[in-house]
């Protein structure tokens, strides 16, 4: 963990555009036509294999910053190579580290991605991920940011989950906007009276299709849309290739972004994220800031890795103006 004077000096610096909270890791890239792995001791050849950053809001937090946000990261590393690694990646990236805790006596969590291009397979070791609490993330930290996101909750729910409402509470009393994405629930609970709790403080919810329905407990997304917007938040929902659909619980508007050729699809809900965020804190509407985010997204899958892609501020909007928004009809209520 960083020293109290140096945390107190950072908390002077003033104000930040974008506080992410979450995981950070590296990502050992394995990337190709097929790779899936043969048990039996046999050896297979691919097409790439690099370390990467990783962690959603180690990703997030680099997209932002590349869209010329101020960003800080609050998460957990290990006192090891794999956390140094992410620690001199991002601050070369321009992201505030300085509240990363370092924890001597944990590994830095580790993410082995085998892509194979527009479908992809994660397996994660979560390591000093998992450690992430409350206390890691000061409340002069959160008064400094504009926005607040959460990234991976499931992934720090044990840590993080009993303190998250207080911290969110805190950014929204002073002003600022917040948003979560949940990522994928290795355990498949999904049910979660801490998230629940600090749903309540969340401007924006921010899940891919699959994730949605898993946290609405719905059958279809029409119905999810109408659950988790009934707990507070603003909603966009991801859809792969077939763009965003966002709605405030009153209107519905469906983003679809020109067809792109994927590379690779590590990140792109990350990076999806950033240019929402970005998009809105630039005093855009939602559906436009989801637009952004689209253009933001769908460029991070030209390059292998979760950053390699993730275009500058000109390069998205530029992108963005061939993302189609349309308002979409809710369908009636059920009775």
């Amino acid at each position: 963990m960083s020293p109290p004077d140096q945390r107190q000096a950072v908390a002077a610096e003033g104000a930040l555009d974008l506080l992410v909270i979450g995981d950070c890791n590296p990502d050992v890239m394995v990337v190709g036509g097929d790779v899936t792995p043969a048990f039996g001791q046999q050896e297979k050849l691919v097409d790439g294999i690099s370390l990467e950053i990783g962690g959603s809001a180690s990703i997030t937090a680099v997209a932002a910053a590349r869209l010329g946000l101020r960003v800080a990261l609050a998460a957990a590393v290990g006192d090891d190579p794999a956390g140094r690694f992410m620690l001199a990646q991002l601050a070369a990236e321009g992201v505030d580290t300085s509240f990363v805790a370092v924890r001597p006596d944990v590994p830095t969590g580790m993410t082995v991605a085998l892509s194979a291009g527009a479908d992809r397979a994660i397996l994660t070791a979560t390591g000093a991920v998992a450690t992430l609490t409350g206390r890691d993330v000061p409340s002069g930290l959160l008064v400094r940011a504009r926005h607040v996101h959460v990234s991976s909750y499931f992934l720090v729910a044990d840590s993080l989950g009993p303190g998250l409402a207080t911290l969110l509470d805190v950014a929204r009393a002073a002003g600022a906007s917040t948003s979560l994405d949940t990522n994928w629930d290795p355990a498949q609970r999904w049910a979660d009276p801490r998230l629940t709790e600090a749903l309540g403080h969340v401007s924006l919810l921010l899940p891919n299709e699959a994730e949605a329905l898993c946290l609405a407990g719905a059958p279809d997304l029409d119905l999810a849309l109408s659950v988790l917007t009934a707990a507070g938040p603003e909603l966009a929902v991801k859809l792969g290739e077939r763009g965003a659909l966002c709605t405030d619980g009153t209107r519905r508007y469906l983003a679809e972004p020109p067809p792109v050729k994927a590379t690779d699809t590590t990140g792109a809900g990350d990076c999806f994220n950033a240019g929402v965020i970005a998009g809105l804190l630039s005093g855009l509407d939602l559906p436009s800031a989801v637009a952004l985010g689209c253009a933001v997204g769908a460029a991070s899958t030209r390059a292998p890795g979760g950053t390699a892609g993730c275009p500058d501020l000109a390069t998205a909007r530029d992108l963005a103006r061939a993302v189609t928004v349309r308002e979409v009809a809710a369908p009636p209520p059920r009775t």
